[in-house]
């Protein structure tokens, strides 16, 4: 743990020196996001500075951002379902919501039964293809505080972090004719809703309705990215050091020994061994990760 500690605390410094270089854009629920799904279930609250979002027996909810991006940096600190959640999913996603071509990045937070871990489960959906689940035991309780959760999209790869340490990595492998996102914008999506049929354990647990409402809360939204229409495209403009920087480019040593520290000690599923599933892997899964 000491090791982690002091790892952790690298990653935490490297990213404030990184904040004095990289011009953010700090984003405000109200100009920035709409209530996509049932008004009466999404709250604002601590005087203005977070949202909660409410899951009840009438129903779930969700907000999305006014704009799509074409690559980017998305940051929320959340705050999951205390207690005994099974059987619900609390999101944060990127969607192209495109009827042509679908390109999707999931962070799906599985409902659990009190006392066992949360588990936060991954997707990547790349030119209409998806099925690319992987699954991580926090090594936290999510519910007691928030925690940062990022997306990072650009031509090099896509990385998941949570606490600035990166959970997932899918590298752009179209070189080796590997679908990669990159046709669509997308939005910036999150909802609360029931999935008891398959969230916690495979759908063996379902949704206690007596401990609803089931609350999750949403703060310190940051979009760094192209906004799309906008008024200059991500490859011409040169304040865009989230796509050109080495920094975004590439894992630092630090953020890669976090890395495989995750999928060491707590990866619980990954697609890419599911022989059962797969007993061919997936060309992305040859091609390898970090």
């Amino acid at each position: 743990m000491d090791f982690l500690r002091k790892m952790l605390a690298t990653l935490i410094l490297c990213v404030m020196l990184l904040s004095l270089s990289v011009s953010a854009k700090p984003a405000t629920f109200l100009q920035d996001f709409k209530v996509a799904w049932e008004d009466s279930h999404v709250k604002v609250v601590e005087g203005g500075a977070a949202i909660q979002l409410r899951l009840d027996q009438n129903s779930g909810c969700g907000f999305a951002s006014k704009y799509k991006y074409m690559y980017g940096r998305v940051s929320m600190k959340i705050k999951l379902v205390p207690g005994d959640s099974a059987g619900t999913v609390t999101a944060f996603y990127m969607n192209s919501d495109a009827d042509v071509t679908h390109n999707e990045l999931d962070f799906e937070f599985l409902g659990n039964r009190s006392g066992q871990p949360y588990t936060v489960q991954t997707n990547v959906f790349a030119e209409g293809k998806g099925e690319r689940e992987q699954r991580v035991n926090l090594w936290f309780d999510p519910s007691l505080a928030y925690h940062t959760y990022s997306i990072l999209w650009n031509h090099h790869h896509i990385v998941f972090m949570v606490d600035e340490v990166p959970i997932r990595v899918y590298k752009n492998n179209e070189a080796k004719g590997i679908p990669y996102p990159k046709s669509t914008p997308m939005g910036v999506y999150s909802t609360l809703w029931e999935a008891d049929n398959w969230a916690t354990r495979g759908g063996l647990e379902k949704i206690d309705w007596s401990k609803a409402p089931f609350l999750a809360y949403y703060r310190d939204f940051d979009i760094e990215g192209c906004p799309v229409p906008g008024p200059m495209s991500c490859t011409s403009n040169p304040s865009n050091l989230w796509e050109r920087s080495p920094t975004y480019t590439d894992l630092t040593p630090v953020q890669a020994r976090a890395y495989r520290w995750v999928r060491m000690n707590h990866m619980v599923y990954d697609y890419c061994t599911d022989k059962p599933r797969y007993p061919v892997p997936p060309p992305e899964c040859v091609a390898g990760f970090y």
